[in-house]
């Protein structure tokens, strides 16, 4: 219990460090967030169209749309520009929370993969350097890169290197740590 513990501490520590200087000093997202031109005026207008926070795909077809409709729709934005949109009614500057979130979810995920490494008896420094790394790289394909093809999200590479230096940090903590008798 006491492996598991301490690796995801400073394992869960090791990746929020990186993300932390990854998205800050470093600035690597920087170009997947760039300032609109004309930003008070679309800003103006959105808070005329929306009335709740959330996240709209522009143009869209109705939820209760018939598969005909739907392909209509899309035969007709084929070509065209479209926008996904992730509009929020305030902006809160409460980092502290964010900051703690952030760090008690990288260290609740660097426990499940200690948990999955430790069930492995025969485990070695490479083996769980590779392991690490892989469960990462799991993730990204996920999350990150799915929405990637999907939506043309930005930041794939920036998020793929994300995550083989943290995890790849984290996989050379957990595997001096856990490879350990």
């Amino acid at each position: 219990m006491k492996k598991l513990v301490i690796g995801a501490l400073v394992g869960g520590l090791l990746v929020f460090l990186w993300q932390t200087l990854s998205w800050t000093a470093l600035n690597l997202h920087g170009k997947e967030y760039q300032k609109a031109p004309g930003q008070d005026s679309i800003m103006t207008f959105l808070n005329s169209q929306f009335k709740e926070s959330g996240q709209y795909m522009i143009p869209a077809v109705d939820e209760s749309a018939t598969a005909e409709e739907r392909q209509k729709a899309m035969d007709a934005m084929q070509g065209k520009p479209w926008a996904v949109v992730s509009y929020h009614k305030e902006y809160n500057t409460n980092m502290i929370t964010n900051i703690v979130r952030g760090l008690l979810v990288d260290i609740i995920a660097v426990l499940f993969v200690c948990w999955i490494l430790t069930a492995n008896p025969n485990r070695s420094f490479g083996g769980i350097l590779i392991s690490t790394v892989l469960i990462g790289i799991v993730g990204y394909l996920f999350i990150p890169y799915s929405e990637h093809i999907w939506f043309q999200t930005p930041g794939a590479i920036t998020n793929f290197v994300d995550v083989l230096l943290s995890w790849g940090v984290c996989g050379i903590w957990l595997g001096w740590w856990l490879g350990k008798k």
